[in-house]
């Protein structure tokens, strides 16, 4: 028995790894080669995107899951098809000849790739939810330890756009495509999930896999599923903008030599490395505080990120930088993995892969896709003509955003849940 679970920890362990290895490549790299190649002013919008089509995509392919498609079939052919249209992304940038590539076709096709990726964030948890229920396992003890493993690839392929020096061209559009192709393959080595099957009396509203949104009937789903909304507009701020912030002071004669103008994404990477020692305090802290308890330490983890950031530089300010790093690992675990569970906990087994993709929806959709494209006006308002950036003004405000929220959550959002649902949390 203990071996089979070690054999399952380990084959859910290297899905985990080679996810988020390929979203590692390009997320905090991306915006510095958009900078360089003149798309500056678009970097919130490939950022957006990501949220876009997490509005529709991630809860279309996880009612698929929960029906007709088992999870880890969906998955690997989500992975199929985002890696060849990132294969395509590198293709067209490098076919693109001394014009550079053009806005349209580079956006278009990055999209078609985004667009099959983030449904893969959802399913990859639904697979491991799954199976490990399957197998007797406790998903809050028994997850995290797995995930962690995920933010260990996605540090790996960080390090090696950056010591590849592909942070500043189309390489590491490769450099994921390969990755996620490679987990296309893979796919057929994970663990089978159970689908549902129809029937032709079921409702419309069934039969499409709107049940999971009966959910918002809960009070208490309904506000945290609006809090969700709420911090995500924090998640992809930094993931697009650190790198060219950090990498702006490369004009500055003083910080020019600096390890971090050279090595932003090493640098920004001790904010991952936090992030796998943040993943393994995840079941202590949701016992022993609660998910209201947890959510707020993210919230209040994010007005520390933004605000380190406004304060330091790569110079004498680098401690400053560390710590915002450092924060990073509670502002992103403490709610993505937290919420996950808490999710998945408060969820039937038969639309389990539907709830996880409107979590998504909530979070990497809405929340993202408004995070960035405002995340983006405020850059643009702050830079001057010469296209120097007050960022510490723009730190502020993204930090002065999450302290409102966090102060709304603690006042509106409950963490008792109801008698009815008390046996099955």
């Amino acid at each position: 028995m203990e071996n089979n679970q070690n054999a399952l920890k380990l084959r859910l362990i290297v899905m985990n790894f080679l996810q988020f290895a390929v979203w590692g490549a390009y997320l905090t790299s991306m915006g510095r080669y958009l900078a360089d190649i003149g798309m500056a002013q678009h970097i919130g919008l490939f950022y957006a995107v990501q949220g876009i089509v997490s509005i529709f995509m991630p809860a279309i392919m996880g009612i698929i899951a929960d029906r007709w498609i088992p999870a880890q079939r969906m998955l690997g052919i989500c992975h199929l098809v985002a890696g060849a249209m990132m294969v395509a992304v590198w293709w067209y940038a490098t076919q693109a000849g001394a014009a550079g590539p053009q806005f349209g076709p580079l956006f278009g096709l990055y999209m078609c790739s985004i667009g099959f990726f983030m449904p893969t964030l959802a399913l990859s948890n639904s697979v491991a939810y799954s199976a490990l229920t399957r197998a007797g396992m406790d998903t809050v003890k028994a997850f995290p330890p797995i995930r962690v493993f995920g933010t260990i690839g996605f540090i790996l392929t960080m390090w090696f756009v950056d010591l590849m020096g592909f942070q500043a061209n189309q390489n590491q559009f490769l450099t994921s495509g390969v990755l996620s192709i490679l987990l296309f393959g893979y796919s057929f080595l994970l663990p089978p999930c159970a689908v549902g099957g129809h029937s032709s009396k079921v409702s419309l509203a069934e039969a499409f896999g709107l049940k999971a949104f009966t959910l918002f009937r809960e009070r208490r789903l309904a506000v945290f599923f609006l809090f969700s909304t709420l911090l995500g507009v924090s998640l992809q701020i930094t993931n697009g903008f650190a790198n060219p912030f950090i990498s702006s002071f490369g004009s500055i004669p003083e910080y020019a030599d600096t390890f971090g103008v050279k090595h932003a994404n090493i640098l920004i990477s001790l904010s991952q490395i936090s992030e796998t020692l943040c993943i393994l305090l995840i079941p202590f802290f949701m016992k022993r505080f609660g998910i209201k308890n947890v959510v707020l330490i993210a919230m209040f983890g994010w007005v520390l990120r933004f605000a380190l950031f406004g304060l330091g530089n790569p110079g004498s300010g680098v401690w400053l930088f560390v710590l915002s790093m450092i924060v990073y690992g509670v502002a992103f675990d403490f709610f993505n993995i937290s919420g996950s569970l808490f999710v998945d906990q408060n969820t039937e087994p038969a639309m389990r892969s539907s709830a996880q993709g409107l979590f998504m929806l909530m979070t990497n959709g809405v929340g993202a896709t408004f995070g960035t494209l405002s995340a983006q006006q405020v850059v643009n308002h702050f830079t001057d003509a010469s296209g120097t950036t007050d960022w510490p003004t723009c730190w502020y405000i993204f930090a002065g955003y999450a302290l409102v929220v966090g102060v709304l959550f603690g006042l509106f959002f409950k963490d008792t849940p109801p008698a009815r649902s008390a046996d099955a949390v």
